[in-house]
């Protein structure tokens, strides 16, 4: 059956929630650290169920943009809640499994390759990516340049054309997936004390070995909140 003839969408109320949310922060300066009011309060005030208060918190923790602690409320990560549209988010969840896919099919073999014909100055480079992204986590930041600048290091290290071509094919996408993976809690140093077991691999030429460690570092990036997240709840929405 034709696609253009799909049930037509409609605007969930848990985004018309993250609207007033997001109004709400901008309206009382929130900043970073600051709480939120507690669900019952935003679900009173709005004139919803808490369960659409919940789905709304739910897709900010996704973005990164709040934590929520148990038994203690949800508190800003940065200045203001300037959440993505939803859209754009059901979107980048329906693409990033096979992103995920094919960079560990890609990078992988990259960092085999890599071990295997690696030159000081590819040692050099990639050295300087972990020195930068290690400043950016201490400067609290979430390494994202460091990030792109090692892999980009690793590709160029490999000396294959094609697969070059490649990455580069993708490079948007994997921009994408770096972004969701570096904004979820503490990834950034584990990311980068991961990255520091490939250049290990790589520097002693051990193409086995690099090739494992890129493997288990692009599964630790697989595993982001968007991927759980369900942007059709079941729950029906209604004051409670």
């Amino acid at each position: 059956m034709s696609d253009a003839l799909r049930p037509m969408g409609r605007t969930r109320l848990y985004e018309q929630v993250l609207d007033r949310l997001r109004s709400y922060a901008a309206e009382s300066g929130l900043v970073a650290g600051d709480r939120l009011p507690p669900e019952r309060d935003l679900a009173q005030r709005l004139g919803v169920s808490r369960a659409s208060v919940k789905q709304a918190i739910v897709v900010l923790q996704v973005q990164g943009l709040v934590e929520v602690r148990h038994g203690g409320g949800t508190y800003l990560l940065g200045n203001g809640l300037d959440a993505e549209p939803v859209e754009r988010l059901v979107e980048r969840r329906r693409r990033l499994p096979d992103v995920l896919e094919a960079r560990e099919a890609l990078e992988t073999k990259l960092a085999e390759l890599a071990a295997e014909r690696r030159t000081e100055q590819d040692l050099t480079a990639l050295r300087a990516s972990l020195a930068h992204m290690a400043a950016e986590i201490a400067d609290g930041g979430h390494g994202i340049e460091g990030d792109r600048r090692f892999h980009a290091a690793v590709t160029a290290a490999a000396h294959s054309a094609l697969l070059a071509e490649f990455m580069q094919a993708i490079a948007d996408q994997i921009t994408e997936s770096r972004h969701e993976s570096l904004r979820q809690p503490r990834r950034p140093g584990r990311s980068l004390s991961q990255h520091q077991v490939i250049l290990d691999a790589i520097e002693e030429q051990r193409g086995k070995a690099a090739a494992a460690a890129m493997r288990r570092h692009v599964r630790t990036v697989a595993k982001v909140r968007l991927l759980d997240w369900n942007p059709e709840p079941d729950a029906t929405d209604g004051t409670s």
